[in-house]
């Protein structure tokens, strides 16, 4: 087991490289710490670090600080530096909850190191398990994949190797892993379909680990086909954590759904069809809506859609206080204002030209009915605005309305105010008051900080 082990750390060019293991001190974990030890102790690997990083979920009392204090002894025994963290009282007990905070252990003590890889210790049989959860589940082709033998700075050298063989090597090798109890709960549905369906399933097949194995591998090639496909069509639909709902309703039916499927995955959200159906009906019954609408994602954020884009957005949104606090804007100058700078200076060309109203984060103006000081703030009650070209003013909020302005987004937009008249919306329009007919007094700006 050892020499494949070394092809793999070879196959991926990680000779000389700072590895994190994620060591929870069962079979699995255990043996991949012990092999990579004496792996480390060849002259070919002289340079191989190696952490072992425990995550104590804090779900079996003292029974998880045992095997905390089991796993410190082991790495110190083997001459590996320990790195652990115990999740606070408040994790709630789910097998998902659990994935989300043991990976953001992982990927804080990848950045605490700065290593080049972690490691986990996935085999063949979770690979099985995880394929006939997804079958279950009816998550599509994407979920067929099984467990990526590499993802990320994630790679998972034990993924070829079956369970039997692990435990054979612990038994060969005089190792006593911890024996976590919660594995035989069958509430948790990994165990159920370990303990019960696997072996329910042996009986029809006895190769089904293996049936399912390759199952994963046809998934894996079919689904590359279709990524050469996908891959000239996704930069133009997806712009990082967002769905550009222009180009998203080009395509068909069922390469709309394969990227509802691939952003959920995105968000790290546990899914199955019904999801997916679910939030795919939504956002066809949405996307035609210039002021958009909401569909519940998690306890703490929704999915948001409406003409323009699709993204998800907190429930309750966090806004820092000094972007609350309204700035009084004296004069010309910089200012900070929340996650921004508000740039106001005078117009100094001498040709007159007609400028049109600006709706971009610039705009020329003309303040010479306007007096400072004048306010920069967010909105609130009471708020109206002369739209450019318009006589009669109107409220903030039909303004908006009618600007086709997200209700999520409006909280956030800094506004030129005279007391309750908003003179620039930034982003969004002028109020006609400060609108050039002639030529602009002024040139005002938001530049996001970075």
């Amino acid at each position: 087991m050892i020499n494949r082990i070394v092809e793999f750390l070879k196959e991926h060019n990680l000779q000389d490289k700072t590895v994190i293991v994620g060591f929870s001190g069962g079979f699995d974990s255990m043996c991949l710490l012990d092999i990579l030890s004496k792996i480390k102790d060849l002259p070919e690997f002289f340079d191989f670090e190696i952490i072992a990083a425990h995550f104590n979920h804090n779900w079996r009392g003292k029974e998880s600080l045992k095997e905390q204090e089991i796993c410190r002894l082991f790495a110190a025994s083997r001459g590996i530096e320990f790195y652990t963290k115990t999740a606070p009282d408040s994790l709630r007990k789910t097998e998902n909850d659990a994935r989300i905070a043991r990976y953001e252990f992982f990927e804080e003590a990848y950045e605490e190191y700065d290593a080049d890889a972690v490691f986990t210790a996935h085999n063949k049989d979770d690979n099985a398990e995880t394929v006939l959860y997804r079958v279950i589940k009816g998550t599509g082709i994407i979920g067929l994949r099984g467990i990526s033998e590499k993802r990320k700075y994630f790679y998972r050298p034990l993924l070829k190797i079956y369970r039997s063989e692990i435990m054979d090597y612990c038994k060969k090798n005089n190792l006593t892993p911890n024996e976590d109890s919660s594995n035989s709960n069958t509430k948790y549905q990994r165990n159920f379909i370990r303990l019960n369906v696997i072996p329910a399933l042996e009986k029809l097949n006895p190769e089904v680990k293996d049936a399912l194995n390759i199952l994963a591998e046809n998934a894996t090639s079919d689904n590359e086909i279709i990524e050469e496909y996908l891959s000239s069509i996704r930069p133009k639909v997806f712009n990082v954590d967002k769905i550009n709902v222009d180009e998203y309703k080009k395509l068909s039916k069922p390469i709309k759904k394969r990227f509802v499927y691939e952003y959920v995955q995105l968000l790290g959200l546990d899914y199955d069809s019904k999801k997916i159906n679910e939030l795919f009906d939504f956002i066809e019954a949405n996307i035609d809506k210039r002021n958009g609408s909401t569909l519940s994602l998690t306890a703490t954020s929704w999915l948001y859609t409406d003409n323009k884009i699709i993204e998800t957005i907190p429930h309750k949104k966090q806004v820092l206080m000094d972007k609350l606090t309204p700035l009084e804007i004296k004069t010309e100058g910089t200012y900070k204002f929340g996650e921004c700078l508000f740039k106001i200076k005078k117009y100094e060309e001498e040709k007159l030209f007609i400028f049109p109203e600006s709706t971009a984060k610039f705009a020329y103006v003309d303040l010479s009915e306007v007096n400072f000081p004048l306010t920069l703030r967010t909105r609130k009650d009471g708020d109206t605005i002369t739209p450019f070209g318009m006589k009669g003013s109107m409220k903030l909020k039909k303004y908006m309305n009618g600007k086709g302005v997200s209700k999520h987004r409006r909280d956030d937009i800094p506004l030129l105010c005279n007391d309750k008249e908003v003179l620039w919306v930034s982003g969004v329009g002028l109020n006609d008051k400060i609108g050039v007919k002639v030529k602009p007094t002024h040139v005002i700006e938001v530049e996001m900080l970075e």
